[in-house]
């Protein structure tokens, strides 16, 4: 901040503050020359975040005592070294062999993200959670990171599984997407085997390759709901 700048920033704190008001002109021509002396490199506002104005005025809303220049240097500094933290050196445009160019394009980036003028350059995975389009459109052309050939093996290993993407790639209702009344199988879990001994508790618990008829009826039924059709009971 320049001198009129400082004196600026001086009148917006008074209005805010009086006790900061100097009445004397030498009080008020010393204090304007101390806050230029302590404040001469932190800019009034940049582009991206910093208002020192905005700084004053947060310390005078919280605290009791008067507003110190100290008290703008601070968010200062606490501003430049968040955006350095945040930013990685992006590979010069000039050529690598020309090592005097190379770091004086380095440093220039460097001082301005420091001072507010331009924004951290960070990593695109980590600066955003989009995906790239090109990936979304080769997911759906591929379909699953699983290939059809490996599927198809696992497929004995794994026929819970195996029918029920037989089943949702014919369109019928996903039954292992809903809880099973019967075996009390959760949501994605294949259904159990359940024998009723003589004393009347469940025996067994050996894996089904396919869902109980209620589990079916409970997903078509989902299913027709959704897309406002009457569901059929399925066969056992």
């Amino acid at each position: 901040m320049d001198r009129r700048e400082i004196a600026a920033l001086l009148a917006y704190i008074g209005r805010l503050d009086p006790r900061t008001i100097r009445t004397d002109q030498g009080e008020a021509r010393d204090q304007l020359a101390q806050w230029h002396e302590l404040l001469g490199d932190v800019p009034m506002a940049t582009p991206y975040g910093w208002d020192a104005r905005i700084a004053a005025r947060q310390h005078i809303r919280v605290s009791p005592y008067q507003i110190l220049p100290a008290d703008i240097a601070r968010p200062w500094e606490t501003y430049r070294r968040d955006r350095l933290g945040r930013h990685t050196d992006p590979t010069p445009s000039v050529d690598p062999d020309d090592q005097a160019a190379w770091t004086a394009e380095l440093t220039g980036t460097r001082r301005a993200v420091a001072l507010g003028t331009a924004q951290p350059a960070q990593y695109r995975a980590i600066a955003s959670g989009r995906i790239d389009p090109r990936l979304e459109a080769r997911l759906r052309e591929v379909g699953s990171c699983i290939p059809s050939e490996a599927r198809a093996a696992l497929a004995p290993y794994r026929p819970a599984r195996a029918a029920r993407e037989a089943a949702v790639a014919q369109g019928q209702p996903d039954a292992l997407g809903v809880r099973c009344d019967w075996c009390q199988a959760q949501v994605g879990e294949p259904c159990r085997r359940r024998r009723i001994d003589r004393d009347g508790f469940a025996r067994g618990n050996a894996p089904r390759a396919t869902p109980h008829p209620g589990r079916l009826d409970l997903a078509a039924a989902l299913q027709a709901q959704e897309l406002g059709q009457v569901p059929q009971p399925a066969v056992a």
